[in-house]
């Protein structure tokens, strides 16, 4: 059982950044496809980007791309996304997500989920 958390969310002015992180529990976690996920109010969740378990392939949703960086550092269980140039659309709760298998965009193909991190963008 893979337990994740997130944290980094918070409130940040059109045109900043923020940086979250995604801890996982298992010291097996290198072996895990990592992706990231928003859920505006009042709009389905959807994809933001993935990382593959060796971090060599990473994947984006075109509305992120370019701004938007996912990494990770597998000697400290932790999945990254660097937000840069934040827009008041990007304003969600960022959910991280894993699963055993290749990368996804999918979010019913992951098994394991974090409770989310609030981020919002003022205009």
């Amino acid at each position: 059982q893979v337990q994740l958390v997130e944290s980094g969310g918070g409130l940040v002015q059109a045109g900043g950044s923020l940086r979250l992180s995604c801890a996982a529990s298992e010291r097996t976690f290198s072996s895990y496809a990592v992706g990231w996920f928003r859920r505006a109010s009042g709009k389905e969740r959807e994809f933001v980007a993935a990382i593959s378990f060796s971090g060599t392939t990473t994947y984006y949703a075109s509305s992120v791309k370019g701004r938007f960086t996912i990494s990770r550092d597998n000697a400290k269980n932790t999945v990254f996304l660097q937000m840069n140039s934040l827009k008041p659309e990007d304003t969600a709760v960022y959910y991280c997500a894993a699963r055993w298998e290749g990368y996804s965009d999918r979010s019913y193909e992951y098994n394991y989920w974090g409770q989310g991190t609030q981020v919002t963008v003022s205009s």
